[in-house]
């Protein structure tokens, strides 16, 4: 997938969120989940350290060096990602309690993987002066 389709599909999920209320934690931390994905992905095409057909799925399914590449390129983005993950098993068909609470930081997670993202792929943009390059 595309830098372009990426950022679509992220802010698409973006958008449904809006529609949740407070007792949808389980869909609010899940939406995240996959939201945050695209957000890491679309940075990750920006820089060029992952192709096209390089989707990270779950940080947690990653083999070892991709994680330490994709965490020195966005370590933010990264650690957000794996915070949001750590949430999953407790909150989204656990029963742990504190579940509207985890769903809140996921989504503050979310909206700063979206900023840094964001900002990755303007700093990453071909210029005018610049060969355009493929994304």
């Amino acid at each position: 997938m595309n830098v372009e389709r990426h950022v679509e599909l992220a802010s698409n999920i973006r958008h449904s969120l809006a529609r949740l209320g407070p007792d949808d934690h389980e869909m609010a931390i899940e939406a995240a989940m996959l939201a945050g994905t695209h957000w890491l992905n679309a940075a990750l095409h920006a820089h060029g350290v992952a192709g096209e057909d390089e989707d990270v799925v779950h940080c947690s399914m990653l083999v070892v060096n991709l994680v330490r590449t994709y965490t020195v390129v966005e370590p933010d983005l990264v650690g957000a990602l794996q915070e949001i993950e750590d949430l999953r098993p407790l909150h989204v068909r656990g029963d742990v309690p504190g579940g509207p609470a985890a769903a809140d930081r996921a989504l503050a997670l979310l909206a700063a993987m979206q900023q840094r993202a964001l900002e990755a792929i303007a700093l990453t943009a071909p210029t005018a002066d610049s060969p355009k390059e493929a994304r």
